[in-house]
């Protein structure tokens, strides 16, 4: 299935970079987020692929509307899709934007796709085999994360959502490790650069809905990592009415006594 799926990503890729070259038009949806052609296009050619590859399977993609929770509680097994993660990025054309496919199960992702249209990379997490990769054109490499040391520690951290709260967090682990480095990128491509060993940290001290990091939590935690609330709890998929996700860590090394660090 994994094939299929990088196709799906690919294809949907390629129609969000046939906008990307060109001009387009920005709007505005009911949650002020920005809303583009390229989206459309995208959902439209993810969503068609999964009904051919998995008919009997719902799909919960962010440019639809989803059926009540009354129906949703009774899922055992959905597609949930970002057809773009980082409209903002696409807009500026940064290339910073991704395309997320996730199979929930049970309430987490046990598998995700996070295609790179403006590079073509597309990685890959199957968290019931502990098996992650990454993809550019016909070579795969594998995806580990790496060991934390106690001295130093690399952060992801949001382009476009930080604040206050998100700065003394950072303040207080720079009094925790001699050294502390900071990369800001935009989209799901955070979880990624952990899963492929770029650094150790992603705090999310901030709104983010279901979709727009299940695919890469599938690929991290198959790479090795985790994420977790800050509370220590584990996050749980389709709990609700709402999409909305609570603040959250995602870390490359989950035997490192993070908690120590982080309280």
């Amino acid at each position: 299935m994994s094939d299929e799926l990088i196709d799906i990503a690919r294809r949907a890729g390629d129609a969000i970079l046939e906008v990307y070259a060109g001009e387009f038009d920005v709007e505005t949806k009911a949650d002020a987020s920005p809303l583009t052609e390229a989206d459309r296009r995208a959902h439209e050619i993810i969503v068609d692929g999964l009904r051919s590859l998995t008919p009997d399977l719902p799909i919960v993609s962010e440019e639809s509307t989803p059926p009540p929770f009354a129906e949703r509680r009774q899922w055992l097994r959905y597609w949930l899709v970002d057809p773009l993660d980082g409209t903002k990025e696409f807009i500026e054309r940064n290339g910073e934007f991704t395309v997320n496919i996730a199979l929930i199960e049970a309430g987490e992702p046990v598998f995700g796709v996070v295609g790179v249209p403006a590079n073509g990379a597309v990685y890959v997490g199957d968290c019931r085999e502990r098996r992650a990769w990454r993809v550019d054109g016909e070579a795969t490499t594998t995806l580990a994360t790496r060991t934390m040391t106690a001295d130093a520690v690399a952060v992801v951290a949001s382009r476009r959502h930080g604040g206050q709260r998100l700065e003394r967090y950072l303040e207080r682990l720079e009094d925790s490790f001699a050294v502390l480095t900071r990369v800001h990128l935009g989209s799901s491509l955070k979880f990624c650069i952990l899963a492929e060993g770029g650094a150790d940290l992603y705090p999310r001290l901030g709104p983010t809905s279901e979709w727009d990091i299940a695919a890469a939590q599938a690929v991290l935690v198959a790479a090795g990592g985790e994420v977790r609330r800050l509370d220590g709890g584990p996050l749980v998929y389709n709990t609700g009415e709402s999409f909305l996700n609570p603040d959250f860590v995602a870390v490359a090394d989950p035997d490192f006594p993070w908690r120590d660090k982080l309280t």
